[in-house]
């Protein structure tokens, strides 16, 4: 979507910040390319490049003369430089009378999803006298808020994932029922035809996992490396994708299943507390709208891990509760996340995330993970939530 420099331009104002600085080399900040509409754009971008955009006043880009042209789609006055000397006059120029400015940086890296701007690049920012403070906030509002039309595609594309999963627990009841024989990776591709078929695309093939490879956050089959689904097993799932069309984001869903008629009681005790863990952050979420606010990341992640501990499996967690969903399957926006980082970023309307507590053992792993957007004052679940591990047989 085009940047609203205008909007952009208050909420600095609001913070008072002088400007939001946006730098990228080689593709080092991804936030900074989609926010300046760098990505897919059929353009060459060796060199550095700067995009200054103050609270008030016009924007200024400072781009290589073999690349002058980069940033001409975007609104303000671009300068060329070509060698060392005449880089540091531009950004002595475009620096000019700022105080404090925005960039991709996170303190002591504690959200390093976000933390995308080198160490050099701040000093030199830092020796004109400039303070640095973190684009987070900015970023949330202007990158990770999705348009209507951006959520009927996520809405589209859960859809046509919830299918290809009951497709899959299809195949799966024949082989609990004894009629056929396959393997994790051969569900795998089988689930890969239906995603071309259903208009999806992907960064990976889904995860089809058995027993002690579900155990394993990021296993994922291939041709060399893959094990037989057999009976009395469990199978775990995980599909994102989203349709293949300009600005679209993904969904992300999680479902178990068991090839047999009754599932063992360690893993549906398992299972039941994710899901209650699970329920206990979309229901954390939606209390913080109720109450006139927003939710924020390490909030959600901390009510879902209450419920996990509570039920005794402290050892099992691996991984934050949820991530941020966008043009890519994990998202520039706040994740659900005071585990393995901690993500103070609110939840705003028009967020997009995933709500995925898992927890993981030598012999068997279990995940519920599910799809949330914030609309307004609710917290919209974009598709059903697994309440059990679904047993085939019988």
């Amino acid at each position: 979507m085009p940047l609203d420099i205008a909007a952009v331009q208050a909420s600095l104002a609001a913070a008072a910040l002088d400007g939001w600085l946006l730098y990228d080399f080689h593709g080092s900040n991804p936030i900074a390319q989609s926010v300046a509409g760098m990505i897919g754009a059929p353009k060459m971008t060796t060199r550095r490049w700067y995009y200054f955009i103050p609270a008030h006043g016009e924007p200024q880009g400072l781009v290589h003369a073999i690349e002058r042209h980069n940033l001409d789609h975007l609104p303000g006055t671009m300068r060329p430089y070509a060698g060392r000397r005449s880089l540091d006059e531009g950004l002595d120029a475009l620096l000019a009378g700022s105080r404090r400015i925005a960039m991709e940086y996170s303190p002591g890296c504690n959200i390093p999803y976000l933390s995308r701007v080198d160490a050099g690049t701040l000093e030199s920012v830092r020796q004109r006298g400039v303070e640095v403070v973190s684009s987070g906030d900015l970023v949330q509002q202007f990158e990770a808020v999705w348009s209507a039309a951006q959520i009927a595609t996520h809405e589209a594309a859960s859809a046509s994932l919830y299918r290809i999963k009951d497709r899959a627990f299809d195949v799966l009841r024949q082989v609990a029922a004894g009629a056929l024989q396959t393997t994790e990776y051969a569900l795998q591709q089988q689930m890969v035809g239906w995603f071309a078929e259903e208009g999806l695309v992907s960064s990976d093939p889904p995860v089809v996992a058995v027993m002690a490879n579900a155990g394993n956050p990021h296993y994922l089959p291939t041709a060399a490396v893959h094990q037989p689904i057999g009976r009395d097993q469990l199978v775990l799932l995980d599909l994102w994708g989203k349709q293949a069309t300009p600005g679209a984001v993904f969904a992300d869903i999680t479902w178990v299943a068991y090839t047999g008629a009754t599932v063992p009681a360690e893993m549906a005790r398992a299972f039941d507390a994710i899901a209650r863990a699970r329920d206990a952050a979309v229901a954390g979420a939606q209390a913080a709208l109720d109450g006139g606010g927003h939710p924020r990341g390490f909030e959600l992640d901390g009510a879902a891990r209450e419920v996990l501990i509570g039920a005794g499996y402290a050892d099992a967690i691996l991984h934050r509760t949820g991530h941020s969903l966008g043009e890519s399957v994990h998202g520039n926006g706040a994740h659900l996340d005071d585990y393995e980082t901690r993500d103070e970023r609110q939840l705003l309307d028009g967020s997009g995330f995933t709500i995925e507590p898992g927890l993981y053992f030598p012999t068997f792993g279990v995940r519920t993970e599910i799809n949330v957007v914030i609309r307004g004052a609710e917290a919209r679940v974009t598709g059903p939530c697994q309440a059990a591990i679904t047993a085939l047989a019988g």
